[in-house]
């Protein structure tokens, strides 16, 4: 199986707060990144054509890799959307609707802190406009394996169903908050429509990954510049698909435990 690195970037600022720093870059650096992966040969595809890969379509460029961005904060709109564009780079975008504001406005809730400045809702249209891919992060960036029922529900068919009406078209494409999910959230996240899933995992994805599991490498703000160039010659991960791990079950049901007694594990802190 031929690696596909599936990049994943949160925030890109010189001044993150506090709860998303670790998870932060600078200008400086992912225009660095941005240069290296070029320089490496690889070709930047759109996610649907890795997608369409795994669902048997056409095959992929020998050396291919897709951007993808998760939460929705503003500093896409001001920094990273004029990188992209100068250098004409698809990328797709996974937005927490609950953290999107009108302009002017308040947000309609999330988990996420107050103090992350986030695209409002006209940012949003506009990235749509100039090609950026949208896709859906949950209403409220919660745990969806913590999630029963209707709640569950709610965070992945509603947040479907408020970015096709604010944006006017189908959107397709999800990732998992924090990259949890589990054989029941995939089962909904297909029931509500969403034809493909990206999850975490620190793994090359590949044209045999699962389309509702797709596996990113994610960038922090520590890490390595060698750690990246591993990254886009292909080495230094492994390559999914991969089964479930015993841990990733019992941390799972720890998590659960955890949420129910009203002490949920991970996520950034409130305000």
């Amino acid at each position: 199986m031929r690696a596909v690195p599936v990049f994943l970037w949160h925030s890109v600022a010189d001044d993150p707060p506090p709860w998303i720093a670790p998870f932060t870059v600078t200008p400086a650096v992912f225009r660095e990144q941005i240069d290296r992966i070029l320089d490496s040969g690889l070709q930047v595809v759109p996610l649907r054509r890795l997608v369409a890969a795994i669902r048997g379509g056409a095959a992929l460029p020998p050396r291919a890799a897709v951007l993808t961005f998760d939460d929705g904060f503003e500093d896409f709109y001001w920094t990273v959307a004029p990188v992209l564009a100068d250098r004409g780079l698809p990328a797709t975008l996974y937005v927490t609707v609950g953290a999107l504001h009108p302009p002017g406005g308040e947000p309609t809730g999330s988990l996420l802190p107050r103090s992350g400045r986030m695209l409002n809702w006209r940012q949003l249209t506009t990235l749509d406009l100039l090609g950026i891919e949208i896709g859906g992060h949950s209403q409220t960036h919660a745990q969806l394996d913590t999630l029963c029922g209707q709640r569950c529900t709610e965070e992945i068919a509603g947040c479907k169903q408020r970015l096709e009406d604010a944006l006017g078209h189908e959107v397709v494409s999800f990732s998992y908050p924090h990259g949890y999910s589990s054989p029941a959230v995939r089962h909904r996240i297909a029931e509500a429509g969403w034809t493909s899933a990206a999850a975490v995992q620190d793994r090359f994805s590949s044209a045999a990954d699962h389309p509702l599991r797709i596996s990113r490498l994610m960038i922090r703000s520590d890490t390595p510049t060698e750690r990246f160039g591993a990254w886009t010659a292909g080495r230094g991960a492994r390559i999914a698909p991969l089964p479930e791990r015993p841990y990733d079950k019992a941390y799972r049901a720890y998590r659960r435990l955890r949420a129910a007694a009203g002490s949920p594990v991970g996520g950034p802190p409130q305000d």
